[in-house]
Parts: structure tokens; C-alpha cells; sequence
């Protein structure tokens, strides 16, 4: 048996301090999520954004580790009763449990009005209570609604659809609305309708209740998210006398579920009667105008107004003549004038010219090549009979003893054909 084994079955249970420390450890995460009520004793902040303080009540008292994460989510003010929901942690370097917190809100009218008023004054620095509203549209293509999973606020907004438009598109997201994780729950809630294609407008929800139920929506974080939203939104918080911190961010504000779905639902009756209404006045707008313009056109002299029309093109046509008689010369005489400047007359002759004494030399270069004195100087001679001239082309022509002139490039000779 090991020095950690049970030494019997009455004894004590030997352990080393970290399988102690685990042992505590694991005990205090089976407790779950707790939500407890207490006084802020002493708060701290360390230098990475984590707050701790300690939640004491008459006779017990617990430490409260807040992290940076979280601290947008807790409200941690000296002496203010608050409540703190979180998980048990044992923190085995210092030896102590604590319960590390995911939200802490305060308990009491006097501090919720405070952090109210405090979450207020942050949006109105930022603009966000001031910032122009989206006009909710006249027949939207989809509504979305946020809600809890309490029957009634839905029942009544169905009721009022089945009333202004059975069958119009409604999607309703149904969530926590109050308590602890509320405000995460209704943002993600929110965010997801924005992104869903068709909507249009989202209404935001809730039955009636105390100030401490109706906290989620004075949440500074979901304000902001309803400012974000790419639709508009209506608040419909609790009863007409309810006033939480989202219903000055939305776009509109209704006293109730009710009232709310009753602004955005269009009324198909009253659709159709102005749609009605808009056909029967475009019907008389039509009537109207032609009765009108057949009033006019019975008014018209024919005869007389293609008379008036033949003499005004006459006068037309004449002026255009007179025009054309003084203007067309001008123009003719300044287009030709242009074409004169235009002309480069040196260049046409020079070329000339050169063409010419190209031909020229050509032509020369012809007559020289076929020139007799040309054919004689390379050695050939011109034979005629010196009785008769006559050229001597063939040896039956110059029969022996005939005289012979001879034509040479140098000059003349005679000879006797043998």
C-alpha cells in the first residue's frame, strides 16, 4: 500500500496537494453557473483590464475576479449591491476560490437608475440618441421579431397580422429576454434577422415587468447594436409606461407588442383602397385630358391653320432663297480662294521638268545607240557601187572590177571587187 492509498477504511484519504487541489477544483465546477447578491467590498483593477472585488453580505463573503473580456457586461462600484453571475473557479497559486463573473448588475431602483444614466450619457457623447431614424417602410418585404419564449407577446403580434394581412412574412427569433446571458442572446438574436434576406424591419419585443427584468434592454452594448442594425427597428419594451434605454435608440418606439406590430403590418383592406382610389383618379386624370384635347381639336380651324402653315413656309423657303443667292457665292469664292492658296506652283514645273530631261535623256541614249556613225566606229564599213550609189549587201551585187565606195567612221575609200 502507497503512502497516498486509504490506510483503512476509517482513516483519512492520503493525497498529494495537486490532486487536492484538483479534487477542489472539480468540486467547484460541478456547482454550474450561480447567480449571487451581494455588496462590492474593495475593487481592483490590475494592469491587463482584470477587475476583482470582494461580494460580502452579513456573514459571508466571496472573491470576484471580473475579466477585461467581461467588464463592458459589470458594473462594479464601491458599497452598490449588485448581482454577480459567473462559475466557481479554485485558483491553485494563491490557494482561494473564486467566482469569476460574466455579468454584474446592480440591485435596486436607485442603482439601476445610476447605471442608466451613465449608459446614457456614453451614447449621447457618441451621437447615437441624436442620430437621424430610419423611416420603418410602408409594406415591407419581411418582418422580423425578436421575442421571448413566453407565449403571449407572440400571440398577440400574430393576431394582429391575421388581422391587418393574414399570411404576411413574419419571422420571429425566440430568445432569452431577461436575466443572465439576456443581453448576448437578444444582440445575436438581433443580428442574425439583420442578416436574413427579405427583412426589412425588426421589432424588439418583450411583456411587461420590473426595472430589474426589463435591464437587458437598457444594455449600453445592445443600444449600440440596434444603432448598427441595417434595418430599422421598432422597440416595443414592457408596457406603454416602460421606459428602457433602447427605446431611445430605435427608429420607433411603441408602447406595446401590439402597437408595434399594428405600425409595421401593413392594413391590406386599406391597401386596397388606395390602390382603388389611385386607379379611379388615374381613370378621371385620362378622362379629363382627353375631353380636354377634343375640345381643343374641335376648336381648330383646318382651313384657316393650312393656310397659315402653307404662308409661313413660303416666307421660309424665301428667305432661304435670298439667303442662299447671298451666301452660297461667298462661300464658293472663299472655298475656291483656299484651294488657290493652297496650290504650290514652282513644285508642279520643276517636276515637270525633271520628267522631262529624264525622257529626254532616254530617248538620246536610244537615237545614239542606233546611230550608223555609232555602228561604224565599232569597225564596220557602208559598201555602194560608185556607178549608182547603191548599197552592195550581198557579193553577186559587186561583180569583179566594179569600183566600190567604201564609208568608214574616219572618212571615204575606193576599191575594186576581184
Amino acid at each position: 500500500m502507497t503512502l497516498f492509498d486509504l490506510t483503512d477504511d476509517t482513516g483519512p484519504r492520503r493525497m498529494s496537494l495537486t490532486r487536492l487541489a484538483g479534487l477542489i477544483a472539480q468540486a467547484a465546477g460541478a456547482i454550474g453557473r450561480v447567480a449571487v447578491e451581494g455588496e462590492v467590498h474593495k475593487p481592483q483593477s490590475g494592469r491587463t483590464g482584470r477587475q476583482w472585488f470582494t461580494l460580502r453580505d452579513r456573514v459571508s463573503q466571496i472573491a470576484v475576479s471580473v475579466p477585461s473580456a467581461r467588464r463592458a457586461r459589470c458594473r462594479v462600484v464601491a458599497g452598490e449591491r449588485v448581482a454577480v453571475t459567473g462559475r466557481l473557479e479554485w485558483v491553485t497559486d494563491w490557494g482561494q476560490l473564486q467566482l469569476v463573473a460574466d455579468e454584474v448588475v446592480p440591485v435596486g431602483e436607485g442603482a439601476i437608475a445610476a447605471m442608466i444614466a451613465e449608459a446614457r450619457a456614453r451614447l449621447e457623447a457618441d451621437g447615437l440618441l441624436r442620430r437621424p431614424r430610419r423611416p420603418v417602410p410602408r409594406l415591407p418585404a419581411g418582418i422580423g421579431v425578436v421575442c421571448g419564449h413566453e407565449a403571449a407577446v407572440r400571440a398577440d403580434i400574430e393576431s394582429v397580422v391575421a388581422a391587418r394581412f393574414p399570411g404576411y412574412p413574419v419571422d420571429f427569433a425566440e430568445t432569452t429576454v431577461s436575466g443572465p446571458g439576456a443581453v448576448d442572446n437578444i444582440i445575436a438574436a438581433l443580428e442574425d434577422l439583420a442578416a436574413r434576406p427579405g427583412i426589412a424591419v425588426i421589432i424588439l419585443a418583450r411583456g411587461g415587468g420590473d426595472a430589474t427584468a426589463l435591464l437587458p434592454f437598457s444594455d449600453e452594448s445592445l443600444c449600440r447594436a440596434v444603432c448598427a442594425a441595417g434595418v430599422p427597428v421598432v422597440a416595443a419594451i414592457g408596457h406603454d409606461g416602460d421606459r428602457p434605454l433602447v427605446d431611445e435608440v430605435a427608429d420607433l418606439r411603441a408602447g406595446t407588442p401590439s402597437l408595434a406590430a399594428a405600425a409595421v403590418v401593413p392594413d391590406r383592406l386599406e391597401l386596397l383602397a388606395v390602390l382603388d382610389g389611385a386607379v379611379h383618379a388615374a381613370g378621371a386624370a385620362v378622362t379629363v385630358a382627353v375631353a380636354s384635347a377634343a375640345a381643343r381639336l374641335a376648336r381648330v380651324d383646318r382651313r384657316a391653320a393650312a393656310a397659315a402653315a402653307l404662308d409661313r413656309a413660303g416666307a421660309r423657303l424665301e428667305q432661304a432663297g435670298a439667303t442662299r443667292e447671298l451666301v452660297a457665292p461667298v462661300r464658293e469664292l472663299a472655298r475656291a480662294r483656299e484651294r488657290l492658296a493652297a496650290v504650290d506652283w514652282t513644285a508642279p514645273s520643276a517636276r515637270r521638268l525633271e520628267r522631262a530631261a529624264k525622257d529626254l535623256s532616254a530617248q538620246w541614249a536610244e537615237v545614239e545607240a542606233l546611230s550608223p556613225a555609232r555602228v561604224l566606229e565599232r569597225g564596220y564599213a557602208v559598201v555602194r557601187r560608185a556607178s549608182d550609189a547603191a548599197v552592195v549587201r550581198r557579193p553577186e551585187q559587186a561583180p569583179a572590177g566594179e569600183v566600190l565606195d567604201l564609208t568608214v567612221a574616219g572618212g571615204a575609200l575606193q576599191a575594186v571587187a576581184r
